[in-house]
């Protein structure tokens, strides 16, 4: 159904599925359960963020990458040295020149986060210019694994990232002077001739409107995108790069431009982490965490938006609602298993469920992989 909508039709829908999502909190509110469904439905946002910018390397232009946790933690750690008395209690020259401390606002930390991203996909894009397939899988994992081992190790002899033991007291993110983690509460009020009783919205759910304005950000982008010029490029490197450096498509440019513009969403992705949680180490950017990513794009269908976005969505939320039925499974074997890891033998199962089903993805591009229409014949 959605394959035959035109293109209004699908920015009305993604528009009503946006405002759905939006009121989602109050109804989770309403039910009186806490805020954890709200806390892993923020999170899973992010992971929206960060499969959209992924797809944009892998579904658009065809290009394995399995580094881009590298970009996620480049946007969190930035946003963790600009927020945090880190800086200042290592260097005195920054103490001396921000006595009142780093508190970086917004407007500025989305930008510095994307920008800082994109020049680090840049960095990695233009050495493997050449390389494909599983080549380019490699040389990119790499990359990862060495953005970590970095954070890692840069204690000493000049404290920049605290090493192992990570970076906290992470100023919240603030917006119009108002920090997100504060509770707002909205007194009596009296509209259309009604009383209406207070109501009281938590920090995890500002936090999560904000992410889900910068999901719809994301997807408008990668729309426009998809249909544009550059777009279509994309894909004529990902279906034949020959063909389509024969048809005049400079591929390099091109090349960089994908890792470039992927990389941002997941800067962006890495900044809103850092002040969600409050605190970043080097732990939160493992290589397991660049493959659940690449998972989504390809469990949801690569190239296709609401499929990596459905994708993104379930996997992300899925580790999460098995802590719930791990522990019963556990007590149902007499303790026997761990709950940690019967809950990732039970996301493995069905991922290798779903894609003996659904080899193509959860929701696949519809013109993905159709044949060109034979001359005389229908298109």
């Amino acid at each position: 159904m959605f394959a035959s909508m035109n293109q209004t039709q699908k920015l009305v829908a993604f528009g009503v599925c946006a405002l759905l999502a939006l009121g989602l909190p109050l109804f989770v509110q309403y039910l009186d359960v806490g805020n954890g469904p709200i806390r892993i439905m923020a999170v899973a946002l992010l992971y929206v963020m960060l499969a959209l910018g992924l797809n944009i390397v892998v579904g658009y232009a065809g290009l394995l990458d399995l580094g881009y946790v590298a970009f996620y933690a480049v946007g969190a750690y930035m946003f963790a040295l600009l927020a945090s008395p880190h800086l200042m209690e290592n260097f005195e020259s920054i103490a001396a020149a921000f006595p009142n401390g780093m508190h970086s606002p917004l407007w500025l930390v989305i930008p510095l986060g994307a920008g800082l991203a994109a020049l680090a996909g840049v960095v990695l894009g233009a050495p493997t210019l050449k390389l494909r397939g599983d080549y380019l899988a490699i040389v990119t994992l790499g990359f990862g694994e060495i953005i970590r081992v970095f954070l890692n190790n840069m204690e000493h002899p000049v404290n920049v990232t605290n090493g192992p033991r990570g970076i906290g007291t992470i100023d919240p993110i603030t917006m119009f002077g108002h920090p997100l983690s504060q509770r707002i509460e909205l007194g009596d009020s009296s509209l259309f001739g009604k009383t209406w009783e207070a109501v009281s919205i938590p920090g995890v759910t500002q936090y999560y409107w904000l992410f889900l304005i910068l999901v719809v950000l994301s997807v408008l982008i990668s729309w426009r995108l998809e249909n544009s010029r550059i777009g279509r490029a994309w894909m004529a490197i990902r279906e034949d790069e020959i063909a389509a450096k024969a048809m005049g498509i400079n591929t390099r440019n091109l090349k960089l431009l994908a890792f470039g513009m992927g990389a941002t969403f997941g800067g962006v992705a890495g900044a809103m982490f850092a002040g969600f949680q409050g605190f970043v180490s080097p732990e939160s950017f493992s290589l397991q965490e660049s493959v659940m990513i690449v998972a989504m794009v390809v469990l949801g269908g690569m190239g296709h938006l609401p499929g990596v976005i459905l994708g993104a969505l379930l996997l992300a939320a899925l580790p999460e609602v098995l802590r719930y039925v791990a522990g019963d499974v556990q007590n149902l074997t007499g303790g026997r298993i761990d709950a940690s890891i019967l809950r990732q033998m039970l996301i493995a199962l069905a991922m290798i469920t779903i894609m003996l089903v659904r080899p193509r993805g959860l929701w696949p591009s519809p013109e993905h992989g159709k044949a060109a229409p034979v001359k005389g014949e229908a298109a």
